[in-house]
């Protein structure tokens, strides 16, 4: 979009700041004297200095949806003096800024003079289909007589060659690329010699070796390149589509000279072409498969060094300006698993999930998943076993695995976490092999549902050994499959267990789920990672950045009418409010948890709620005793019901404290001699030391 406006503004590479200002203004203003408050957003986008005070204060979602504004009304109202026609290439490497400039512009075309034309590989996704005004044509291999002529233009027609055209068309199935490239591995291998346009056979034709597949071509290419000049490419295609001189010399390992040696022989072997000229000059890649092969050929841990490079080397290059470079920060960050730089980078991409993506998700209004969403448990409960009898009766195994799993999930959140997890086992063993990577019309693999939501009942029945072996299965059978909504499900899973076990640093593998789920556009699923990372933070001392995600995975339930678990949301929220001392903060959402767990008959939450209002208590000023014994009695109460052995280890620990802080010695000790048996036999060190600590403070 950059290059499109410098174009259309008539902007040279020779161009300086003033002068690119310059022609900006004069363009804009010839055009339309209305545009002048698009002019920040627009000299932004061309990385110009921009003054303006309104532009400086805005966040940088808002400067992102000007400067999307700005770009549209720029083009619509330049159609309306004069026909336009938009072309757009490669939309398979668009950046989320541009897609989103692009599906804006196709819904204002029905009312614009403006053609847009656009190219994308099979793979690329779109909404585009059901509107009148869009024509899809699609680009077939070419025929065999034009393929033949295509091989006439590259290596001629030398007597020797008959034989091999004919075998090079079939073997390419007219794939013009993959005709260059044999070609040019031809040439490469010595098989063909002369001068392009003018080669002959130089081997025998049994002897030529024609690869089976333009990859294979491509890395057997990329192999023979020298290992300076392969790691080079290799280097680049870590960047990406777009390669800045600066960040591909920052990342390389190899000398500036170097760099430019090596790009020089790059680009006479036709890997990569230089697309923008000094002062600030940028390589592409000839072609997508080019960028693939080069990439895939990196070791996991090299291109996982080379992205936090890559990191590294923006926030130098653009220090102040790194919030425009946020989308492509938080694209290195992800794959470089730098898990914590890559939220900071995604901070502002939170968005509310359309109800028809939630129907995708869940089932369906009447559904058990949507049931259970909304918070009607019993009635999942109902709908659910009624679904699994009639797939027992039509012996549907896939529905027995859907509504298992929904059946699963309805029980662990009215508390019944024995009966869940039967359910949930049921899932591990019987969804394995190949099953494993079955959906079954599920949003994510139920076979890492089911260990996922296992390892969680686990955490909160003490059985932290098992549940952490299957959240481990989880997360290695969705990173395999790599399908994002079932890594979400893992690290919900995995991490959530580390929380109840009181462990916040293993818990802030929470950042990985919340990664995916922002990077891969799947809002809903952001209140489940989002909660608990915030509470494992708040754990950590990162109060202010824990609370905030609590408060942000609270609202975005609540624009999704998520009210399952809301009541822990708010438990959660709480306590990160207790552990920064913000103890009046604390009591609101604490009471909140409490009336919608006891609403929804969410026991397990209501249990936490409980506890928590124990705490809130005990620690006001003046502390509140009697309320607060009541409040850690009844939780423990329904934590032993329930199974909750971690919970309950907690309560005795909180009553302990409580009743030692009001002189009953005996009953706190009996209290923390409890929690401290409790919290070494079930393997709970961060509350073991809670617990030691307080015993020492009571003189116990």
């Amino acid at each position: 979009m950059v290059d499109l406006l410098k174009s259309y503004l008539g902007i040279e590479p020779a161009d300086d700041p003033r002068r690119m200002r310059e022609k900006l203004t004069g363009k804009l203003l010839a055009l339309d004297e209305t545009l002048r408050p698009t002019l920040p957003a627009l000299a932004a986008l061309l990385e110009l200095p921009v003054e303006d005070a309104g532009w400086q204060g805005l966040a940088p979602a808002m400067r992102r949806r000007a400067t999307l504004d700005a770009v549209k009304r720029l083009l619509l109202r330049e159609s309306q003096v004069q026909p336009l026609l938009l072309v757009l290439e490669d939309l398979h490497w668009f950046d989320a800024d541009s897609q989103a400039l692009l599906d804006a512009l196709v819904e204002a075309l029905p009312t614009a003079r403006l053609v847009l034309v656009v190219n994308f590989r099979p793979e690329y996704q779109h909404g585009w289909g059901s509107k009148s005004y869009y024509s899809q044509l699609r680009l077939h291999p070419l025929p065999p007589e034009t393929a033949e002529g295509l091989l006439q233009a590259l290596i001629g027609d030398d007597p020797s060659l008959g034989a091999l055209k004919q075998r090079l068309v079939e073997s390419t199935q007219g794939n013009p690329f993959f005709l260059e490239e044999s070609v040019r591995t031809l040439v490469e291998t010595d098989a063909l010699v002369g001068e392009p346009g003018a080669y002959r056979l130089a081997k025998p034709l049994q002897a030529v070796s024609v690869p089976d597949t333009v990859h294979a071509i491509l890395a057997a290419r990329i192999d023979r390149l020298a290992p300076s000049d392969k790691r080079l490419l290799q280097a680049a295609s870590v960047i990406g589509p777009e390669i800045p001189l600066a960040v591909l010399q920052a990342i390389a390992g190899l000398s500036d000279e170097a760099v430019l040696d090596g790009l020089g022989r790059l680009q006479a072997g036709e890997f990569l072409y230089e697309t923008r000229y000094p002062p600030n000059p940028e390589y592409t890649f000839k072609h997508a498969l080019t960028l693939e092969v080069a990439y895939r050929g990196l070791l996991h841990d090299r291109r996982r060094e080379l992205h936090v490079r890559v990191v590294e080397s923006l926030e130098r290059l653009y220090a102040e300006r790194l919030a425009e470079q946020a989308a492509r920060l938080a694209h290195h960050a992800f794959r470089g698993e730098a898990w914590e730089k890559a939220l900071l980078y995604l901070r502002h991409t939170v968005t509310e999930a359309e109800r028809s993506s939630l129907d995708a998700v869940l089932g369906g209004p009447e559904s058990p998943g949507t049931l259970w969403w909304t918070g009607e448990h019993e009635r999942a409960v109902t709908v659910a076993q009624r679904e699994l009898a009639i797939a027992g009766t039509f012996k549907s195994f896939g529905m027995t695995v859907v509504a298992n799993c929904r059946l699963g999930q309805a029980y662990h959140t009215l508390g019944d976490y024995a009966r869940a997890a039967e359910l949930f086992r049921w899932g591990v063993t019987s969804l394995r092999g190949d099953l494993e990577r079955e959906l079954f019309g599920m949003a994510g693999l139920p076979s890492v549902y089911s260990r996922a939501w296992l390892a969680w009942g686990l955490a909160e029945r003490g059985e932290f050994s098992e549940g952490i072996a299957l959240g481990e299965e989880a997360v290695e059978i969705a990173v395999a499959a790599d399908h994002p909504y079932s890594r979400i499900l893992a690290e919900f899973g995995l991490g959530t267990l580390y929380l109840v076990k009181g462990d916040p640093e293993r818990a802030r593998r929470l950042e990985r789920g919340l990664v995916v789920a922002r990077v891969a556009g799947i809002p809903l699923a952001v209140p489940f990672v989002g909660a608990p990372l915030g509470l494992a933070y708040a754990w950590s001392g990162r109060f202010a950045d824990g609370v905030r995600l609590l408060e942000e995975a609270r609202q975005q339930a609540a624009s999704m009418n998520l009210i399952a678990n809301q009541s822990l949301r708010l438990t959660w929220l709480a306590e990160a409010h207790l552990a920064a001392g913000e103890v009046e903060r604390a009591g609101e959402p604490a009471g909140q948890a409490a009336t919608l767990a006891t609403q929804y008959g969410e026991r397990g939450n209501q249990a936490y709620a409980r506890r928590l209002l124990g705490e809130v208590a005990s620690v006001r000023q003046p502390p509140e005793p009697g309320p607060g014994a009541a409040a850690y009695r009844a939780a423990l109460e329904q934590a032993r019901e329930l199974g909750m052995r971690p919970l309950a280890a907690r309560c005795q620990l909180g009553l302990g404290v409580l009743l030692a802080r009001a002189g009953d010695r005996e009953g706190a000790r009996v209290e923390l001699d409890a929690a401290l048996e409790a919290c070494r036999a079930l393997g709970m060190p961060h509350w073991l030391a809670r617990a030691e600590a307080a015993a020492r403070e009571a003189g116990l």
